[in-house]
C-alpha cells in the first residue's frame, strides 16, 4: 500500500526532527576530520540534485542544471521512483545518473535509501544541492550521503521547518522571486569562491530563467495524433487536424494539496463555454489512468459531444507531443502547467493556495488567481500544509474569467499557426 502524503508528512515531523539533531552534530564532527586530512575541493566536479515529492520541480530545476553542466560539473538527481519520468522530458540527467527511491511502502523506502546513501559514496559525489523546502528527509540524505560541500536552504533567524545543521553552503530562500531564480542561487553558492552568510548575494536577471524546448520525435507525433483521431471518430465527432482547434481541459490536481483543484462543476461549465464558441473544435479532458472517473464526471457533467475524456491515454513520454499538437489548455496549478513549458502550447494556469510570482509555469502561460488577502497559505514556514477546507481562492475564479485568456490565448495560436 503507498504511503499517504499526510503519512508522510507526521514521519517527517516525528522521525526527522529527532534525527537531525542526532545526525547534525555527527556530520559536523566528520567534517572537521575530513578537514584535517584533505581540503575541500576547488569546484565542484559530481553535484548530486535532491528533489523527491514535486514532477514540477524536475522542469524548474532545468536551468539551474544546465548552469552547473556550463561550469564543467557531471550532474546526478535524485527522485522518487513514481516521479522519475518528469527527468525524461528534456534528459538533461543521463539515465544512468538518475537514482530512485521508491516510496510505495516502507521497506522499500527504507532499502532504496540505504542503497543510495552506499552508491552516493560509490560514484564519489562531491556536492549535493538539496531543492526541497519541505523536507527532513531530504536534509538527512544531504548529510549522510558523503559529499564535503552541501548546499540548500536554511532557515536562519526566521521561522520554519527546522532541518538540522548539515549543510555546509546555506543559502537564503527568498520567497519575493520565482523558484527558478532561488534554484540558480543554489548553483552560485555550490560555485563560489568564498563563503557568505547568507548566501547568494548576486543578482539573477530574468535573461537566466529560460528553458530548453523538447525534442519531438515525429513518429511519436503521428502515433499521438492517430490516437486522437481515432478517439474522435469513436465518437462521431468530425475533427480534421490543424484546421479545427484542439483545446485541453486538466481538471485534476495531485493529492499533495488538494485545495488547487477548481470544482469539476466549473470545469464542466467552461466546456460548455468553449463549445458554445468554437462548436467545430474538439476538447480533450486529460488526466491519468487513475484520474479516469474523475474526468469521465466532469464529461458527463459538461454533455458536450466534441469533449472526449482522454485520461490515460498517453503515456508520459508522448506529453510533449500530444502539447505540440493542441492549442491550448487550461489546468489546475499542477505538473502539466510546468511540462508544458517545455513546448510551444499556450497554457491558462489556476492559482489559489500557491502564487504564480514563486510557482507559475515559465512557459507560454498565463496565470488566474483570485488575490485573497489569505492566499498564499502554503509556504516554506508550514511545510506545504494549509488548515484550509474551502478553497475560495479557487471559487473566486469565474469561468467567464478562464474563457476570456482562452479567447486570447488561442487568438495567438492561429496567429502562430497562420490560421
Amino acid at each position: 500500500m503507498a504511503i499517504s502524503v499526510n503519512t508522510m508528512r507526521t514521519i517527517d515531523h516525528l522521525v526527522g526532527v529527532p534525527l537531525c539533531a542526532i545526525v547534525s552534530p555527527i556530520v559536523a564532527l566528520t567534517d572537521k576530520i575530513k578537514n584535517v586530512f584533505s581540503r575541500e575541493l576547488a569546484e565542484p566536479k559530481k553535484i548530486l540534485f535532491i528533489e523527491l515529492s514535486e514532477m514540477g520541480s524536475a522542469i524548474l530545476v532545468d536551468p539551474a542544471m544546465r548552469n552547473a553542466q556550463e561550469r564543467g560539473a557531471e550532474i546526478f538527481f535524485l527522485i522518487f521512483k513514481s516521479n522519475s519520468a518528469s527527468l525524461t522530458l528534456l534528459n538533461t540527467v543521463k539515465p544512468e545518473n538518475i537514482f530512485t527511491i521508491d516510496a510505495s511502502s516502507l521497506g522499500s523506502l527504507v532499502k532504496d535509501t540505504l542503497k543510495f546513501l552506499l552508491i552516493a559514496r560509490v560514484r564519489h559525489i562531491d556536492t549535493v544541492i538539496d531543492l526541497e523546502l519541505f523536507s527532513r528527509f531530504t536534509a538527512l540524505l544531504t548529510g549522510l550521503c558523503g559529499a564535503r560541500r552541501r548546499v540548500g536552504y536554511h532557515i536562519f533567524h526566521g521561522e520554519g521547518l527546522w532541518r538540522g545543521t548539515m549543510l555546509t553552503r546555506k543559502v537564503h530562500y527568498n520567497p519575493h522571486i520565482h523558484i527558478t531564480k532561488n534554484f540558480l542561487s543554489l548553483i552560485h553558492a555550490a560555485f563560489a569562491k568564498a563563503i557568505e552568510v547568507p548566501f547568494s548575494k548576486i543578482h539573477i536577471p530574468d535573461s537566466e530563467v529560460k528553458l530548453e524546448q523538447a525534442i519531438i520525435n515525429p513518429d511519436m507525433m503521428k502515433k499521438v495524433l492517430s490516437r486522437i483521431e481515432k478517439k474522435a471518430a469513436e465518437a462521431g465527432i468530425s475533427y480534421t487536424y490543424g484546421k479545427d482547434r484542439l483545446i485541453l481541459i486538466n481538471p485534476n490536481a495531485s493529492d499533495l494539496l488538494p485545495q488547487r483543484r477548481w470544482a469539476q462543476q466549473r470545469f464542466s461549465e467552461l466546456i460548455q463555454a468553449i463549445h458554445q464558441r468554437y462548436p467545430n473544435d474538439l476538447i480533450l479532458i486529460t488526466g491519468s489512468p487513475a484520474e479516469f472517473v474523475y474526468v469521465d464526471k466532469v464529461r458527463f457533467v459538461a454533455n458536450v459531444k466534441n469533449a472526449i475524456n482522454f485520461a490515460g491515454q498517453v503515456s508520459f513520454s508522448e506529453l510533449p507531443p500530444l502539447y505540440t499538437l493542441s492549442d491550448v489548455m487550461v489546468t489546475n496549478d499542477s505538473g502539466p502547467g510546468h511540462f508544458s513549458a517545455v513546448t510551444p502550447l499556450r497554457t491558462i494556469v489556476l492559482f489559489g493556495p500557491e502564487t504564480p510570482a514563486l510557482y507559475g509555469s515559465v512557459g507560454n502561460s498565463i496565470a488566474i488567481t483570485a488575490n485573497l488577502a489569505c492566499s498564499p497559505c502554503v509556504s516554506a514556514a508550514n511545510h506545504r500544509k494549509t488548515p484550509c477546507q474551502d478553497n475560495v481562492c479557487m471559487q473566486a475564479i469565474s469561468v467567464h474569467q478562464v474563457l476570456e485568456k482562452v479567447v486570447l490565448q488561442l487568438q495567438e495560436a492561429d496567429k502562430a499557426k497562420g490560421r
